[in-house]
């Protein structure tokens, strides 16, 4: 099963796609990378660029699911959901539209997967996704490891 996480953002969203081969429950990585997105372009022209990139990773890393973080609001951060809702939102309607199913999965569901630690730093997860995917760094910027982490957790809670 070839998994396609992504960890939203309209400054910088990661992508991450394993693939979990039985029986083996280790995944191996096959791409990951950020899309980063021009903060002083309007936030309908980031949402267009990020869906025209979401659109053609999936097209290249053909994906059999689409896995992405749900929004964690902050009472005293609630624009920054809404913000990320839009490129959830986005994110969404490419896997739709390229009929891929959907896995949802909260920050903290994430974390305790791949560090046992559902309050986990963003070095952890770092950490924790170079050691599971066997990588010689940990990967940079931490939303790539975050999406890694989310297909990771994508794949282990399919198996």
């Amino acid at each position: 099963m070839r998994i396609l996480g992504i960890d939203p953002g309209l400054r910088i969203a990661g992508y991450g796609c394993v693939e979990f081969s039985p029986p083996s429950p280790t995944p191996c990585a096959i791409e990951a990378g950020a899309i980063k997105l021009k903060q002083k372009e309007s936030t309908s022209s980031r949402l267009k660029s990020l869906y025209e990139n979401i659109t053609e990773v999936i097209q290249d890393v053909k994906p059999d699911v689409i896995a992405v973080e749900t929004v964690f609001t902050h009472k005293e951060r609630v624009a920054t959901a809404t913000i990320l809702g839009y490129a959830r939102g986005v994110i969404l309607l490419a896997g739709e539209q390229a009929s891929l199913p959907l896995i949802e999965i909260t920050p903290a569901e994430i974390k305790k997967a791949v560090t046992g630690n559902g309050r986990a730093t963003k070095e952890q997860v770092q950490h924790a996704v170079k050691n599971i995917l066997n990588l010689a760094e940990p990967p940079s910027p931490p939303d790539v490891a975050d999406a890694l982490a989310i297909a990771i957790t994508a794949g282990l809670r399919s198996l």
